[in-house]
């Protein structure tokens, strides 16, 4: 990775690790898209290789991660899903040409042809993105707890009760936290 570029974060959930391509929305946002080429590297990374990304393509790609967080978030606390979100969600998810397909594992996997651009990239995550605000798969939207962050997560705990959208970053960042605060309140501890 270049120098001076943040690190993706990676997740099990398509359409919200692509949300996660802006983090600490609440905080001081850290941009880990900023240019097409990165856009591309990001979709590779997630099997939906593309051989260039225009600015305008840019636009559109951040255009649903927008709507796919404000329609995640929304989703996770109970509210009406924004009417603007479910617009764009639904135009990027029917104007892509990727096909899904079966691996000897069972599993689903999107192909894209070799001509494909990235408006076929973005159909496939707006179609993940229907898949869990539409509750078809097992888990539950989430906010993470972290108040700089507040990313909405699809969390597959058993329990259902994660707090954190990567325990990596923002609960470590959280756990850290804390224990600073106890060693101020209580400096002879540790000792």
């Amino acid at each position: 990775m270049p120098a001076g570029l943040p690190d993706f974060r990676l997740g099990n959930v398509l359409a919200t690790s692509f949300t996660a391509t802006l983090t600490e929305r609440h905080g001081d946002p850290v941009e880990r898209i900023p240019a097409p080429h990165r856009l591309v590297d990001w979709l590779a990374v997630y099997g939906l290789a593309v051989d260039s990304c225009t600015p305008a393509q840019l636009d559109l790609a951040r255009e649903l991660r927008e709507s796919i967080h404000a329609a995640a978030t929304a989703a996770a606390i109970g509210d009406a899903l924004p009417a603007s979100a479910v617009q764009v969600i639904n135009d990027r998810s029917v104007q892509g040409r990727a096909a899904a397909i079966l691996t000897p594992e069972g599993e689903r996997q999107w192909r894209l042809n070799p001509a494909s651009r990235v408006e076929d990239a973005l159909s496939v995550i707006a179609a993940d993105a229907i898949s869990i605000i539409a509750g078809e798969r097992d888990g539950k939207l989430a906010l993470c707890a972290s108040p700089t962050c507040q990313a909405a997560f699809f969390d597959t705990s058993q329990s259902r009760t994660r707090r954190w959208c990567d325990m990596n970053t923002c609960g470590n960042r959280e756990k850290k936290a804390r224990f600073k605060a106890g060693q101020r309140k209580n400096p002879s501890s540790g000792e």
